[in-house]
């Protein structure tokens, strides 16, 4: 793959930064330094330890170009260093991370020597042409259908990870999306997403409409279209009881042949802020693919992830709190729960602001169970980060 891929963004960063039409361009992004320690609890296959630590440099790139009232170019590049143990004892994890679904292959490791490597990806790169009540964005953007804050059955074009909590923007599709505002409140939109079929490298789509609008003092949505192996119809809502947030998305995926099966994916959420500052969150997850017995089979690093297959256990519960102990200090706590096999995922953390723009961050994932069950064979993982805005 031609480097120049990821040269391109920043030419045009440095370009633009010493062009007339500076007031045009604005640069953003980060700089993290996270450490992982992640311990099986049991050896790994293959390999003769049973715990492995890494090391992993981020730093993120965002630019826009406002060409015009109408006219916006954006794009956005990640680039990581990852080094330690993980990557000398497990050689498969660099495949893990360069890899890119899209249609357009912009993932690749640059660099790489014993123990590290250095991995690059243009994550979105996307023209948006807004025009009176038109909206037409296209490029690889993020298609936001997801209402629910954990789980999204909505969620058809670029499903996300919970678990991957380090990738704040979450994945992108390459894709066209055209909107139309209907009203203040209501707008029609559509969307081709494109993607390979690894390792053939044919080609897939996905195709869906969705209609948004508001009446009760609630914003609903119904979606409708096709995926590779399924057609798929659904729908949310989002709105509030007794100033609570109430949400909830259901999605009924038809097969479109003997490939795939057919699926009734939903979640209901809620969360609260109380006057003391302290934030609640509770979430349900039903999944008609689901076993209700022992749900083993999920890896650590799985990336076999999409709406139709959110859990591998019939229903999932989840629970979050956190509270600011000082304006730069403060704690929370989240929780998964698979009630039929009894495994379970525990994410206690702390965060800490050591000045503007300046934040640390400790946090864990224990996931816990019986082998054999949903969570029961992940391990758990323990996370230090440092991470620097500008």
């Amino acid at each position: 793959m031609n480097r120049l891929k990821y040269v391109l963004p920043l030419f045009l960063l440095l370009w633009f930064e010493g062009s007339a039409q500076l007031e045009k361009v604005t640069i953003n992004g980060y700089v993290k330094d996270m450490y992982m320690y992640y311990n099986t609890g049991k050896p790994i296959e293959g390999l003769d330890v049973s715990h492995l630590s890494s090391n992993l440099i981020h730093n993120r790139l965002n630019f826009r170009w406002y060409a015009t009232d109408e006219l916006t170019l954006g794009i956005e590049a990640r680039n990581r260093i990852f080094c330690g143990q993980l990557v000398r004892k497990f050689p498969l994890y660099k495949n893990f991370v360069d890899a890119d679904p899209g249609y357009f292959n912009l993932s690749e490791v640059v660099m790489s020597g014993s123990g590290w490597f250095l991995h690059s990806m243009i994550d979105r790169a996307w023209l948006d042409f807004t025009k009176g009540k038109w909206q037409i964005v296209a490029g690889r953007q993020r298609v936001n259908w997801g209402i629910n804050l954990v789980w999204n059955p909505n969620d058809i074009f670029n499903t996300f990870d919970y678990f991957d909590f380090d990738y704040e923007e979450r994945p992108g599709s390459d894709a066209l999306k055209v909107m139309y505002y209907t009203g203040v409140t209501s707008s029609a939109e559509m969307v081709l997403k494109v993607d390979r079929n690894n390792p053939k490298d044919e080609t897939q789509s996905t195709f869906a409409g969705r209609y948004r609008f508001s009446k009760f003092k609630y914003d609903f949505q119904f979606i409708g279209g096709w995926m590779p192996k399924d057609y798929v119809i659904g729908g949310g809502w989002m709105g509030d009881i007794k100033g609570g947030g109430f949400r909830g998305e259901l999605s009924w995926f038809i097969p479109k042949n003997s490939d795939s099966q057919e699926a009734l994916v939903a979640a209901v959420s809620g969360d609260y802020t109380f006057k003391n500052s302290l934030y609640a969150h509770a979430a349900v997850l039903y999944n008609s693919l689901g076993v209700t017995g022992n749900a083993g089979g999920r890896s650590f690093f799985d990336l076999d992830i999409s709406a139709k297959m959110l859990s591998l256990g019939r229903c999932n519960v989840f629970g979050q709190l956190s509270y600011p102990f000082t304006p730069l200090f403060s704690g929370g706590f989240a929780g998964m729960l698979n009630p039929f096999d009894g495994s379970s995922f525990m994410s206690p953390s702390l965060t800490y602001s050591l000045g503007n723009n300046l934040e640390l961050m400790l946090t864990s994932q224990l996931f816990l169970g019986k082998e054999g069950t949903e969570y029961g064979e992940l391990g758990k993982a323990l996370y230090g980060r440092l991470k620097w805005a500008f």
